[in-house]
Order: C-alpha cells, then structure tokens, then sequence
C-alpha cells in the first residue's frame, strides 16, 4: 500500500509591524495630543523648576512620553521651546489681549477702547499661574529661553499698542503708557504669589484687583490728554 505522504500546514502569514508613521497618519489625534503634552510639560518645568529645569529628558518625563518624539515632531528643544513661546498657553494671543477682533477694538471711541484692553489684559495673565511663576523667574535669569518668550510678548505687544494709538495725539507716547502699565501688571502678579495684601489691597480678591483696574483707567485717560503749553 503506498504510504501516503504528510502534507504540512499552510504557515501563518508572518506579522508585521507596523509603521509608526503610518500608524500616526491614521490617528492624528494622538499625534495632535502628544504635541500638546510636551508643549503644556515645558510650561509646567519653567513655573516648577526654572530655566535650568529644562531638558529634552525633563520634558519627555513630564509628558510622560518617548523624548525621540520631541525630535520627530519639532525637530528639537528649541524648536519645541519656540512652540511654547507661541502657544496660548504661556502668553494670550492678541484677540485675547484685545477682547475680541482688532477690528472691533479699533472701532470703539479712544477712552472705550483702552479700558477694555485694560480689562482684558489683567483679566488674561490673572487666569494663567504658569505664566506667572515664569515672570517671576524671568526677573533672575536670561538665557534663550527668557530670548523667545519676550519675542513673543513684545510682538503681540506692539499689534495691540498700535490699535490702542488710532486717534492719540501725536504728542502723547502710547508706548511709554502701555509699558508702565503692564509691567505694573506684571510686578503685581508676581508679587500676589507670595503675598495677599499689598499697600493695603487684597491681591487675592476680585475687588482688590477691581479697585487696581478703576484707578489704572483713570491714570491712563488721564495720560492720553496731550500735554498743555
């Protein structure tokens, strides 16, 4: 009887893997969301930790991710640096600043028009404490980091100072004004992280930052009147 012979099973087709640029092509969501968690990881080390904190190993660990992703999606620390310097997250975009469209703040009558950029403003850099641990770390250090985020504020700076010069004398320094103003600002939101009351006013409560935006209103108006004789 003729044996027959064993015929072998057809063999699996071997796995593989997959492209991990495939694989983020297809979810770009994750792609999105792995951005924003080492874009948000490097605003959480400057307000933890300072300049010196920052590192591509520090950065990855906070984002609780892979530090070649750091590389493959910005191309860098520093470019992931510039990126953050440029989110919202560390400084309000313009609108923000401006409470709306640039072009409805340049449609409202003078003295309307620099309160509510007033408002705004406090309003904005209030509602972010990583910012404001970096200002304060900002007093003591300059590197390239400190480099970017002021690029970055003098920018958006300069676009809402413009609007705010539409119909000011030619006499009066709009700059100068803006500038005194904010880093009052700034120097009062630094310092209500370590204390509450300053010259006798509650840094910690709405009215006490109410009474400061009222008196910063009428200083402001004040200083838009071009000079007499």
């Amino acid at each position: 009887m003729a044996s027959r012979k064993a015929t072998k099973a057809p063999r699996a087709p071997k796995a593989t893997r997959p492209n991990r640029r495939d694989d983020d092509a297809v979810r770009p969501r994750d792609v999105s969301a792995t951005k924003q968690r080492l874009v948000d990881a490097v605003g959480a080390i400057l307000a933890r930790d300072g300049f010196s904190g920052l590192g591509v190993n520090a950065v990855a660990q906070q984002a609780c991710t892979d530090k070649a992703l750091i590389y493959r999606y910005f191309g860098g620390l520093p470019e992931l640096l510039g990126a953050y310097a440029e989110s919202a997250s560390f400084w309000p975009t313009v609108e923000e600043l401006a409470g709306g469209s640039l072009e409805s703040l340049s449609a409202m009558p003078l003295r309307e028009r620099w309160a509510h950029a007033l408002h705004h403003y406090i309003k904005q850099l209030r509602k972010r404490p990583l910012t404001q641990e970096i200002l304060a770390w900002e007093l003591s250090e300059r590197n390239e980091v400190t480099a970017r985020l002021e690029e970055v504020r003098e920018r958006r700076g300069l676009v809402l100072s413009t609007v705010l010069g539409l119909g000011v004398p030619a006499s009066v320094d709009v700059a100068a004004i803006a500038g005194l103003f904010a880093s009052a600002v700034h120097y009062l939101l630094v310092r209500a992280r370590k204390i509450r009351v300053f010259n006798g006013i509650d840094l910690h409560s709405e009215q006490g930052w109410l009474r400061l935006e009222v008196a910063a209103r009428a200083m402001i108006l004040g200083a838009l009147e071009p000079p007499r004789g």
